[in-house]
């Protein structure tokens, strides 16, 4: 039976992964899900992960993903920033192909908070996840 976590192709091949793969969640994750409300995702994520935060965020997290729907959202990053680990990352889940919050403008402000941005996935139908993490350099 294939698992939420692995593929049966090559690790190399990072278009056929799970999505829960391409984020890295592991069972062992210190997760943290601030204004996600993708049912989707929460029935694949929840039963997986013991206990992820979900009203605020949990302090040493391993991964963090804030579900924002308009650019003001993105202030949360500088506070958030302080809960993930050095190693740890931030996930900007927002709307895709939308005026009002643009690819640039996540980027902008994951820069604004001194991090950087690594990674680029299609959360849902509906939705882009940015990856944000401490440059290597401050950790």
């Amino acid at each position: 039976m294939q698992s939420l976590f692995s593929s049966p192709l090559s690790d190399n091949d990072y278009s056929h992964r799970p999505l829960l793969a391409k984020l890295g969640i592991r069972p062992q994750c210190r997760l943290s899900l601030i204004g996600i409300e993708d049912p989707d995702f929460l029935r694949q994520v929840l039963p997986q992960v013991a206990n992820p935060a979900q009203k605020s965020p949990a302090k040493d997290s391993d991964l963090i993903f804030l579900g924002v729907e308009s650019t003001t959202h993105l202030e949360r990053l500088t506070t958030l920033k302080k809960s993930i680990i050095p190693s740890g990352a931030i996930w900007v889940i927002y709307p895709k192909g939308q005026k009002h919050i643009t690819q640039s403008q996540v980027m902008a402000a994951i820069k604004a908070a001194g991090l950087t941005d690594n990674k680029v996935v299609s959360f849902s139908a509906t939705h882009t996840g940015l990856r944000a993490c401490i440059p290597v350099s401050q950790r």
